[in-house]
């Protein structure tokens, strides 16, 4: 590695310098090595404030750059600069784009799609809702080959790239801690096959070593939405992460996407407040790629309708009852109030909701009957 490079390397690894700062030394030092270099009284003059400066003299004098190189060697881990040619083109128009990136990814035997991205996104508490939409969209997304970019997080990020791994696609899990770090544990093999199985690569801005903590997630969401051409958010209440993403989407000039679910579940709020402020409503695939102007002319692609089959739908006690009456045909409230047993009110009330989540609809004549 260059000079220049290990020194580039050397900052990323100190918590006080971000993209903002690095610019900042690089445009008054000309260079990171100079920076690096630069002596205590000289490098006051930049005015990063008394403290930080004092942290930063304090750890060049312990922090050892080749030793770091070292272990990056050891663990495969390779470094892409901001003013490396191969730097993603997408990440690097956003403004507060990573001047570093950690990237592990071996064994790819095709090379990683980066002009055709998307970040799918959601709940760490996945619904069979949840579940089914978010693999159905990832299939079709696949198909017309695109490399699928998610947070590693339980739920829906684990689903959608488990979900490409599994159609044969690359996908890029961006991490909120060192890349060298697991987390959470559970996704130990989606780790492996991500980053050491031809899968696709593992991406962080954090220093090995590094520990998840709720703080460092909003500069991963970040990245999600700025290596990506848009984000689908499939599942999420209303204080999700996910709509940190999809709000850096926007702010960033990205597509956002949501996906609509029952009214009844909380974890279709944050797609509904994404709905109600503009994002693209997804029905299927089909409504991504057109709204990217990619056209429709991939064989390969399918189109993977978000409609579900009912036990998937989430629906509560007295949904079911009215579904299993009209399993049958369909049939007058009257006779569906003597067979669900529901008093009148309950019965119309539940038939709303059912044909607002198009699960049934109205025949006329007060007569009801299941979608097909």
């Amino acid at each position: 590695m260059d000079e220049e490079r290990k020194y580039w390397v050397g900052f990323s690894v100190f918590p006080g310098i971000g993209p903002v700062r690095f610019k900042l030394l690089l445009d008054y030092f000309g260079s990171a090595a100079a920076a690096w270099k630069a002596p205590e009284s000289v490098f006051k003059n930049i005015k990063l404030g008394e403290k930080l400066t004092d942290e930063f003299i304090d750890f060049r004098k312990t922090f050892d750059v080749d030793e770091y190189l070292k272990q990056l060697e050891k663990l495969h881990v390779s470094v892409l600069t901001l003013n490396n040619p191969k730097y993603p083109k997408l990440l690097k128009e956003i403004p507060d784009a990573p001047f570093l990136l950690y990237v592990k990814g071996l064994h790819n035997k095709e090379s990683i799609r980066l002009d055709r991205t998307i970040a799918v996104v959601g709940t760490r508490k996945i619904t069979h809702y949840g579940e089914e939409v978010t693999r159905r969209l990832v299939e079709g997304l696949v198909a017309y080959g695109f490399t699928i970019v998610s947070g590693m997080a339980y739920g829906v990020d684990a689903v959608a790239h488990q979900t490409a791994i599994d159609c044969g696609g690359k996908t890029i899990a961006v991490l909120g801690c060192g890349i060298d770090i697991i987390a959470p544990p559970s996704n130990a093999r989606l780790y492996h096959e991500i980053a050491e199985e031809g899968f696709g690569a593992m991406v962080s801005e954090m220093p090995l070593g590094l520990r998840p903590n709720k703080g460092l997630f909003p500069a991963r969401n970040r990245i999600i939405s700025g290596l990506s051409l848009g984000v689908v958010v499939t599942e999420g209440a209303d204080d999700s992460g996910a709509l940190i993403t999809a709000r850096n989407a926007g702010e960033q000039g990205r597509e956002v996407f949501a996906v609509p679910g029952p009214i009844t579940s909380a974890y279709s709020k944050g797609p509904l407040k994404l709905l109600k402020n503009g994002a693209k409503l997804v029905e299927d695939v089909e409504d991504i790629i057109e709204e990217l102007g990619i056209a429709k002319n991939n064989t390969s692609a399918k189109t993977y309708k978000v409609s579900l089959p009912l036990e998937f739908v989430g629906l509560t006690g007295e949904e079911e009852k009215i579904v299993e009456v009209l399993r049958r045909g369909p049939v007058h409230i009257d006779d569906i109030v003597r067979a669900s047993g529901l008093t009148i009110s309950v019965a119309a009330a539940t038939i709303t909701i059912l044909e607002m989540k198009k699960v049934i609809k109205d025949y006329g004549e007060k007569e009801y009957g299941l979608c097909n």
